[in-house]
């Protein structure tokens, strides 16, 4: 760990991920400089220094004086953010843009991701890409129908994922901002182990003291559903087609988290026990 201090604008900082990033930096002695749109409402700790802005905006006048790197959030509309050139910036991707399986291709999250990606590697400034596989917190969307049904519906339940923890992305994220090394490199980043959708349903019970059910659905009851609540076919789509993979090719497992930050990567019954109020 390095004992220099120094400067972190944290962009998202309000964010499930960015919160964690706060965090991080604090407790290793850098100092914390947080971009948001509401500063009255962050709730950040008192240490941060808050400054009102809009990824979707040109910067504040002075936020980047004395930044020696940002955390980039891939928010829509972010481009323009970084025309104004920083140091060393670490952007926050998606493991779609690394096009490593033909599903990624012309999908919502590879399209998305890439045009940023693109954008951070044109700019004159140093970088680091993290390419995080399936967050965790896309479980939260079966808080709802656990906590009134005591179980989910879905299609292709033996569909094998590996859900990384956000606090380990924030944990890598504090590496590749304040210690050397990191310059141009992208970091692919899983949780430490692939689990079914059952399993991770499981997991969740476990964590909730609860059996929970898993009751099969087809992918065009579920594309139905979907739409039903304001989703869109791309995402839809995208989805169906991850999950209709991984069946017979489960998820890799990556060791990048554990590598950069000397500790093994929590594993969804931990991230379960994190999340229990969530779901209880």
């Amino acid at each position: 760990m390095t004992t220099t201090t120094k400067t972190v604008l944290v962009t998202g900082a309000t964010g499930t991920i960015g919160r964690h990033l706060v965090g991080e930096l604090l407790a290793r002695g850098h100092r914390v400089r947080a971009l948001t749109r509401s500063p009255d409402k962050a709730e950040l700790p008192t240490e941060v220094e808050l400054v009102a802005g809009d990824l979707a905006a040109p910067p504040p006048a002075g936020l980047f004086d004395g930044v020696d790197s940002v955390f980039l959030f891939p928010a829509p509309g972010v481009t323009g953010f970084l025309q104004a050139g920083v140091p060393h910036l670490v952007l926050l991707s998606s493991l779609a843009a690394a096009l490593e399986h033909e599903r990624d291709r012309g999908s919502a999250s590879q399209v998305h991701h890439a045009a940023i990606e693109d954008a951070v590697r044109g700019t004159a400034a140093s970088w680091t890409i993290l390419r995080p596989g399936t967050f965790a917190t896309n479980l939260l969307t079966w808080a709802p129908p656990i906590r009134f049904t005591g179980g989910v519906r879905g299609p292709f339940p033996t569909s094998a994922q590996a859900p990384i923890h956000e606090a380990d992305i924030a944990a890598v994220a504090a590496v590749a901002l304040t210690e050397p090394g990191h310059a141009g490199r992208h970091y692919p980043l899983t949780g430490p182990e692939s689990l079914t959708r059952v399993e991770q349903l499981g997991a969740i019970g476990a964590a909730i003291g609860r059996e929970l059910h898993f009751t099969e659905s087809t992918p065009e009851e579920f594309r139905a559903e979907m739409r039903s609540y304001g989703v869109g076919d791309d995402i839809v789509s995208m989805l169906l087609r991850y999950w209709s993979d991984t069946v017979e090719t489960p998820d890799a497992v990556r060791p990048a988290v554990a590598q950069l930050t000397g500790k093994p990567a929590r594993t969804l019954a931990e991230w379960a026990r994190d999340h229990a109020a969530d779901f209880a």
